[in-house]
């Protein structure tokens, strides 16, 4: 009985499918999201200030620098350095903290938490219906066993790893 049944609904899926195959009906699933329009030849990314209360000093450049890189791969548009490219990067970091995480019973955190948040107006001068003003955030989790000096650095490259694909995803993918 348990065969003819599954035989029965396997056909009835096959009917279906062929019926809106034959009425013109189909379904299209597209991942890839939007893309750049084609008159778009060139990007550009300001120097990203730090002005989150706990300032890491290195952070604006690590970040700039990524982004940068991060765009030029995989779009393959021309860098202009003085702000005037057909998309064009601009913002702060507006938030680098720490704090603890996972309480135990005796109130002490097993685990600390480093986020950071990053302001970013994109700018699309081709279509403007594109433009966004966004705070993008992440964090990375971290034992308290483990001193934040020697982890700080693999940290700060994988939260932003995150934020720099959100972006991207939002700017160019248009997700």
């Amino acid at each position: 009985m348990v065969k003819y049944r599954f035989i029965f609904i396997l056909v009835t899926i096959v009917l279906c499918c062929a019926a809106c195959r034959f009425m013109g009906v189909t379904v299209t699933y597209n991942m890839t999201g939007g893309s750049l329009n084609p008159e778009i030849k060139t990007f550009s990314v300001d120097y990203f200030p730090n002005k989150a209360p706990l300032v890491m000093p290195t952070l604006s450049t690590t970040f700039t620098d990524k982004l940068t890189e991060y765009i030029r791969q995989k779009t393959g548009l021309t860098q202009l350095t003085d702000n005037d490219g057909d998309i064009r990067f601009e913002g702060q970091i507006t938030e680098y903290s720490q704090r603890p995480i996972d309480i135990t019973s005796d109130e002490v955190a097993s685990s600390n938490r480093l986020t950071i948040g990053i302001r970013v107006k994109y700018t699309n001068t081709v279509d403007d219906k594109f433009d966004f003003s966004s705070t993008f955030s992440n964090y990375a989790d971290y034992s308290t066993d483990v001193d934040f000096n020697s982890v700080e650095e693999s940290l700060i490259e994988e939260i932003l790893d995150k934020i720099i694909d959100d972006i991207y995803n939002k700017a160019i993918v248009n997700w």
